[in-house]
Parts: C-alpha cells; structure tokens; sequence
C-alpha cells in the first residue's frame, strides 16, 4: 500500500506547491496632490501642462505611454500597468499624444478644449447672424431699387 500512497502524497505536494510569477510594472509621474483637471470631452479630463498623456475618468488617473496604459486611483500614488482589455473605449478612442503639455488656453496649433470650442461655435453663429443681416438689407435696396424702376416705367 505505501508503493501507492506516496507518489500520491508527492504529485499532491507538488501540485499544492506550484509557484506562480507575477510581474508587477508601476511608475512614479511626480503629479501634484491636485493638478488641474480640464475637461477635453464628457467624461473625460486631463492633467494641463502635463509633460505626458495624463487623464481621469470614472475615478482613476490614466497615463498612456508606448508600452501600455497605467493608472491609479490618485495622482500622488504609484501607476500600475492595466491590461488593454481593461482600458475603457473611450481613452482607447482619443488621439495619442494629442494632450500631451496641453493648455486650456492653448498655443499656436493646439487644441483649446471645449470652452474655446463653445466660444468658437458661439464667434461663428455671430458671423451668420451678421450675414444674415447684410443679406436682408440687400434684399431691401434691392426691392427698392426695383420699386424705383417701377415708378420711373409708369411716369413715363
């Protein structure tokens, strides 16, 4: 019976035993206890004038580097390196390196974020407004000037 009972015993040790490697990737960004947040799209912000991709979402700091995503739950904490499956779509989906030393105010060639977008939308709808007008008042002097011919055909 020992013949049977100790390969057994051995091969459930050795199964009980097996060792499993983890590798834990974490980086140190040196973010402020607060950085300034600015909202790029709902939902989503990121770190202004931060020398990389820094964004939060849903909680989390997201930093995107060329080897992957890392995030965690405060800026002064370390970054853990997240599987891509389990980065959210819509981080996934902004453009890489797009907000990297991003400034709400912008420079020559950034983006400016939504609040420049708003008053970009708004300093258009003012220029159709003006159009508008200035189409009216043609089609004014125009119907004047029609009306003037008019009144020149008939004295004559």
């Amino acid at each position: 019976m020992r013949k049977f009972v100790l390969p057994f015993i051995l091969l459930a040790a050795a199964s009980g035993t097996s060792a499993h490697a983890q590798v834990r990737l974490q980086i140190d960004l040196g973010l402020p206890v607060a950085p300034p947040l600015v909202v790029i799209q709902p939902g989503i912000q990121v770190v202004e004038g931060f020398g990389e991709e820094v964004f939060f979402h849903r909680g989390w700091y997201w930093c995107r580097r060329p080897d992957g995503w890392y995030r965690a739950r405060s800026p002064r904490a370390r970054f853990a390196w997240v599987e891509g499956r389990h980065v959210p779509g819509a981080l996934v989906r902004v453009p890489m390196g797009h907000y990297r030393n991003w400034h709400r105010e912008g420079r020559p060639g950034e983006h400016r974020g939504l609040g420049h977008d708003r008053e970009r939308r708004e300093e258009r709808r003012e220029e159709r407004r003006g159009e508008r007008r200035a189409e009216r008042r043609e089609e004014r002097h125009e119907e004047r000037r029609e009306e003037h011919r008019r009144d020149e055909r008939e004295r004559h």
